[in-house]
């Protein structure tokens, strides 16, 4: 199962949102979001910056996790929407076990 990292931009439609309902809420929505789709909700953090939510859940498979962005996206309230699939340590062992042949461009061959 696929454990995918995303960092939300609220737009501001989003963040008068969040004003109005609470931090509490807006997680509970969230994770009620994820579990709906077959998932788990490991972490979810509110941050300043160019990143207003860190969200760390997990999915069933990348199409699952895509039609929540596809969902998250569509509502009109977040300005970004970024994701990155992370890896455990052990997958990274097994990566680095398996044999890729690779001809960079330009090279000739």
């Amino acid at each position: 199962m696929p454990i995918v990292m995303t960092h939300v931009t609220y737009s501001p439609a989003g963040i008068k949102g969040v004003i109005q309902d609470g931090g509490s809420k807006r997680k509970a929505a969230v994770k009620q979001m994820v579990e709906a789709a077959g998932g788990k909700l490991h972490a979810f953090y509110f941050a300043y910056g160019d990143t207003d939510v860190v969200i760390i859940a997990e999915y069933p498979d990348n199409a699952t996790a895509a039609s929540v962005a596809m969902a998250v996206g569509g509502a009109g309230v977040v300005s970004s929407f970024r994701s990155t699939v992370l890896i455990t340590p052990d997958e990274l062992d097994a990566a680095a076990k398996k044999s890729v042949t690779y001809r960079p461009p330009g090279a000739k061959g």
